[in-house]
């Protein structure tokens, strides 16, 4: 038995049966051409052991590319009226005698295939009233199947980027400073994941891809591995990024066994949505236990990390760049910074400032009693070759994050 057609396939196929029956064949079918082959990709016929779909035929021997080529009518009433038609391998098998094409063009003016349909003997009824049938047909088609094409076609692109990526072992990971502002020391860094720059996209975009066609895990262990391997070669602690999805993974609570925890400071981005917070937060019971620490990450960029905070009790909370940046000269960011700060500390949780670029920033959420900061005001991501040795910020809220 066949596989079973998509949701899309289903509908051009109710297409083809509609060409079928208004034109009293016994054949129609929609065919994708690829330069070299006719695939027959949906098929609605009364003979299926003559037609069937999937089937393939050499493209350049097709009744179909003869029509596109313009060395044959659309519309073929009689196919022995035509001597290149009668040469070709259909003529003889099935032993086409009718025959009717037109073109499926996508919505950039690509060629797709065709939409077909054919019978067994001649049919001197069928004239440019059926063509005209069936370019509707045909173009509703197109309507139906591009987005399944654009969807496969973006998840093909995807894959291609992402293997040999993951046959290298992941992304190439750095690490940022993490500092007390109280004194300037470094208390742990970030690893931070990179990926090729000729790809264009930032390290959200290409872990958002590679979840979208079932990577997402695959590529964040990898890139967690690598962070992990950073251990050995930094002292203070070093925050590592994990989605939820691929927190609950067995793969990942593998890894963390085999880590030193209290030396992992586990951070959670507020952007990604929990669908079982009981599940989440029973996962990272043992391992909490044993000395890893809790971030919620971006902190002020949404709605969510709130609900994140209060069901999760971390023991950090990062707070996005989008309201540290300018806030020495915003009323508005400072007081919100204050709040997020008396909140946190309220909580007994540590606050960390991303994304700071200037002395003035980093001087403002001292006034303001963040704990420690992160940006390029205090280095850029890079080898952990380049960091300095770590040390304990003196002050009690400054305990490392």
């Amino acid at each position: 038995m066949g596989r079973s057609r998509t949701d899309a396939e289903q509908q051009v196929a109710e297409l083809l049966h509609t060409a079928r029956k208004s034109l009293h064949m016994p054949v129609a079918f929609l065919t994708r051409m690829d330069g070299t082959t006719q695939h027959l990709e949906v098929v609605d016929t009364r003979v299926p052991v003559l037609v069937q779909e999937g089937a393939k035929v050499v493209q350049e021997t097709s009744f179909c590319q003869a029509i596109l080529d313009g060395e044959l009518p659309p519309v073929i009433d009689d196919v022995t009226k035509y001597p290149l038609a009668m040469s070709l391998p259909s003529a003889r098998i099935p032993r086409i005698r009718s025959y009717v094409s037109t073109p499926v063009t996508l919505s950039d003016g690509s060629l797709y295939g065709t939409f077909c349909a054919f019978g067994f003997t001649s049919d001197k009824e069928l004239t440019t009233r059926d063509e005209a049938l069936m370019k509707v047909l045909a173009s509703a088609a197109s309507v139906i199947i591009e987005p399944e094409l654009r969807a496969r076609q973006r998840r093909d692109e995807i894959d291609g980027r992402l293997e040999p990526l993951v046959a290298a072992g992941g992304p190439t990971v750095v690490l940022q400073p993490i500092v007390s502002l109280g004194t300037g020391a470094r208390v742990g860094a970030e690893a931070l994941s990179r990926f090729p720059a000729d790809w264009g996209k930032a390290p959200d975009v290409v872990f958002e891809e590679a979840h979208s066609i079932g990577r997402g895990h695959e590529v964040e262990l990898l890139a967690l591995r690598r962070a992990a391997e950073h251990l050995s070669r930094v002292d203070g602690y070093v925050a590592m990024n994990v989605s939820p999805q691929t927190l609950l993974t067995p793969e990942f609570s593998a890894l963390l066994h085999t880590l030193p925890l209290p030396r992992i400071l586990l951070e959670l981005s507020e952007h990604d949505p929990v669908e079982d917070y009981d599940a989440l937060t029973t996962a990272l019971v043992p391992f909490r236990a044993a000395g890893m620490r809790l971030a919620i990450d971006d902190v002020g960029a949404g709605f969510s990390s709130l609900r994140h905070i209060v069901v999760t009790s971390p023991d950090v909370i990062k707070m996005d760049r989008s309201i540290v940046s300018g806030l020495h000269t915003d009323p508005v960011l400072a007081k919100l910074v204050e709040s997020l700060v008396t909140f946190g500390h309220g909580c007994g949780v540590t606050v960390v400032a991303e994304g700071i670029e200037t002395g003035e920033e980093a001087a403002a959420l001292l006034d303001l009693g963040v704990d420690l900061g992160q940006g390029w005001y205090f280095g850029r991501p890079g080898p952990p070759e380049a960091l300095v040795p770590a040390a304990v910020p003196r002050p009690r809220l400054e305990q490392p994050a």
